[in-house]
């Protein structure tokens, strides 16, 4: 049935006014949607280890704080990985990106990348050959291995040791914190008056790596008397190692940084010493560093987070600390 012309535009008027009315509803709700939270992103070396596990918490607690979300990306020491996974994260515009490089050689190419991009990059560790960044939070790894060294030599002595050989398991000497820990290591033995045995150098950092590396040196050289591992899971290869050839009595083991594994190695006495880095603490200050930039304030160039050198004698006193900022609780 057709309306009458004067019912038809009463009609028109109700639904133009209802519109009317109904806009600044809409508008004001339109206005009233969040805008995406920035995005931090997180690239670290391998999540197999606790060490860069610990590290992205950290980093993540110290972003958010400051209102920013945290994705994390394993490189799964793989330098094509890293690399595929920075571009990822520049096409996606995210506000910032923190590094622990596969090694120093890779990181420029991810740091000219984000160079290019216009988006600010703090390094986590390892350490870079060149490039541009907002800050590198890092450890005394030479002073620490130095110490490290210092303690396993004691005990050594302790042992009546002294006249033994000391063989290494470094990290990839292509890392600067490799060569700092090498370095570091080797002043101490010096300064011991002590032979350094042959060594090997880490390529996957696994436990089975180190101990196929620690029965090579156990062969080459039986007079072995202590061994220095550079990095936490490939000390628990070469611990297993030790045990099989039937030589935990007779050689001393010291490590660097540390896993949950490490409190009972301790107690056995299948460990000595280890000079922990604290991987939650130096995340978050990572993290801090690289939110404060963003907020226009200034970070320093290069942080740097003491190493604890852990023995069996001093373990209790520092556990509830190792438990947070080297463990991230993961020990709990």
């Amino acid at each position: 049935m057709r309306l009458p012309i004067h019912q038809s535009r009463i009609g028109t008027c109700l639904v133009t006014l209802c519109l009317t009315m109904a806009m600044p509803l809409i508008t004001h709700a339109a206005s009233e949607t969040p805008a995406p939270t920035p995005n931090m992103v997180y690239l670290a070396s391998s999540l197999d280890f606790a060490y860069w596990r610990s590290m992205g918490k950290g980093i993540c607690a110290a972003v958010k704080r400051n209102g920013y979300t945290c994705t994390v990306l394993s490189s799964n020491n793989s330098a094509e990985t890293q690399l595929n996974h920075a571009k990822a994260a520049i096409e996606r515009g995210v506000a910032g990106i923190v590094i622990s490089p596969t090694d120093s050689a890779t990181a420029p190419a991810v740091l000219a990348l984000a160079q290019a991009a216009h988006i600010p990059v703090v390094i986590a560790d390892v350490g870079t050959n060149s490039g541009e960044y907002v800050s590198l939070v890092t450890s005394d790894n030479q002073e620490g291995a130095y110490q490290t060294g210092k303690a396993l030599l004691q005990v050594m002595q302790a042992k009546g040791w002294g006249g033994g050989s000391v063989s290494q398991i470094t990290l990839s000497l292509a890392r600067n914190n490799g060569q700092l820990r090498t370095a570091g290591f080797r002043q101490a033995l010096t300064e011991g008056g002590v032979t350094e045995g042959n060594s090997r150098q880490m390529q996957t950092y696994t436990a089975e790596e180190s101990l196929a590396f620690t029965q090579e040196l156990l062969t080459a050289n039986p007079g072995i008397r202590g061994l220095f591992i550079q990095t936490d899971t490939p000390t628990l290869g070469a611990v297993q190692a030790i045990k099989a050839a039937k030589r935990s009595g007779d050689l001393a083991v010291a490590a660097f940084d540390g896993t949950p594994e490490f409190i009972e190695l301790f107690k056995n006495g299948d460990l000595v010493v280890s000079g922990m880095q604290q991987p939650y603490l130096m995340g978050q200050q990572a993290g801090e560093a690289l939110a404060q930039h963003l907020k226009g304030n200034t970070v320093a160039k290069q942080i740097v987070v003491p190493i604890l050198v852990v023995t069996r004698q001093n373990l209790e006193q520092l556990l509830p600390t190792i438990q947070v900022t080297v463990f991230a609780n993961e020990a709990n």
